[in-house]
C-alpha cells in the first residue's frame, strides 16, 4: 500500500520535513517512489504540489493525519 507521509530532515533539534509517496513497509526515512514538496515547521516555508497529492490519492494512495493537518492549515 502506497502512503503519503513525511520523512525527516535536517539537524538535530532543526527538523525539516519532504511530503513523499512511499510504500507503507518502507522505514520512515527510506527512498522515496516520489517527492511532493516540503514543510518546514520552524520557518513555516512550506510548498506542496497539492495537484500531484490529489493525483496520487485518485489512484488510491493514503494520507497521514500530519500531512492531512497540514493541507488542511496551510491550503485550505
Amino acid at each position: 500500500m502506497l502512503k503519503i507521509r513525511l520523512k525527516r530532515l535536517g539537524r538535530k533539534k532543526q527538523p525539516f520535513y519532504r511530503i513523499i509517496l512511499i510504500d507503507s513497509r518502507k522505514k520512515r526515512d527510506g527512498k522515496a517512489i516520489e517527492e511532493m514538496g516540503f514543510y518546514n515547521p520552524l520557518n513555516k516555508n512550506n510548498e506542496l504540489n497539492i495537484a500531484k497529492i490529489n493525483e496520487k490519492l485518485i489512484q488510491g494512495a493514503q494520507i497521514t493525519k500530519t500531512v492531512k493537518q497540514i493541507i488542511k492549515k496551510y491550503y485550505l
